[in-house]
């Protein structure tokens, strides 16, 4: 009886299942589990006091706080602002809406080095926007969250934006007919609809911002303890020939990351129970 289920089971997978699931394997560990397992490998050859010393001078640890809040903030920002991009180029039509919607693509195609240097001109003291503020943009952890703000928005509107394209507009219009506000259509309507979308945004955004190094040193100033990222002491270790010590701090940055994007994928699976719990 047993048998017979199993063989039924079997017979109901889709037609090469099993040689496509053992070349997504094999792909997936050549191009992703082989390359992080080195560097936990490379990082075993460290004592655990080494390891300590690599990642947790002040140094290492101002480099950390500056890292996962410039990202934090700026995938938060693109989420908000990523949304109504989005909204606004699905749901409404205007003048060169199509050369609006190429544009989101731009951090995409430019080259990380490029943007650091557009960035860093526009916002330098003598530069475009920078000269007519009061205070410094480039060369400060603003800068930096500036950067990961640009490199980070395309994530969370092409993310939403089939989501968004999807959407019946015709259920905000039974809102409307029911008494409902336009910020109760909203707030009850399309936001729980569009949530595991922006939170999938949120986490592609964020885990961008956390390995972005080209367009940032440009315009972040890279002084220790104010302004420098943790891809780039991994890159000076690099440099240094201590390839144990940057991988101790790739090690650390990759679990760090795990974790945070392990908790966005829960949110993500709660939000999508709970949607499928009320309907």
């Amino acid at each position: 009886m047993m048998f017979s289920r199993l063989l039924l089971k079997r017979h109901t997978v889709l037609p090469g299942f099993d040689l496509a699931l053992g070349f997504a394997l094999l792909y997936l560990s050549l191009i992703v589990l082989i390359p992080l397992s080195a560097a936990f490998f490379k990082t075993f050859t460290l004592t655990w006091q080494q390891f300590l010393d690599a990642t947790t001078t002040p140094r290492v640890l101002a480099s950390y706080r500056l890292t996962f809040l410039a990202s934090l903030a700026a995938a938060l920002i693109n989420a908000v602002f990523g949304l109504l991009l989005a909204w606004v180029l699905v749901r409404y039509e205007f003048p060169f809406r199509r050369i609006v919607d190429a544009l989101v693509d731009l951090p995409f195609a430019l080259p990380t080095a490029v943007a650091g240097i557009a960035l860093t001109a526009l916002w330098a003291q003598n530069g475009w926007l920078g000269q007519w503020l009061p205070f410094k943009v480039a060369f400060t952890p603003l800068g930096v969250w500036v950067a990961l703000v640009f490199i980070g928005l395309p994530f969370v509107v092409r993310t939403v934006q089939p989501v968004l394209e999807d959407m019946r507009t015709d259920l905000e219009e039974a809102a409307a007919t029911l008494g409902a506000t336009r910020w109760q259509s909203v707030r009850r309507v399309v936001l729980p609809a569009l949530t595991p979308a922006l939170l999938t945004g949120f986490a592609l955004a964020f885990a961008r911002a956390l390995g972005e190094y080209g367009s940032v040193i440009f315009i972040a100033g890279n002084m220790p303890m104010v302004s420098e990222i943790t891809p780039l002491l991994i890159i000076t270790k690099l440099e240094q020939y201590d390839y144990a010590g940057a991988t101790a701090l790739a090690v650390v940055m990759l679990v760090a990351s795990f974790l945070l994007l392990l908790v966005i994928n829960l949110l993500q699976a709660w939000v999508r129970r709970r949607q499928g719990g009320t309907h």
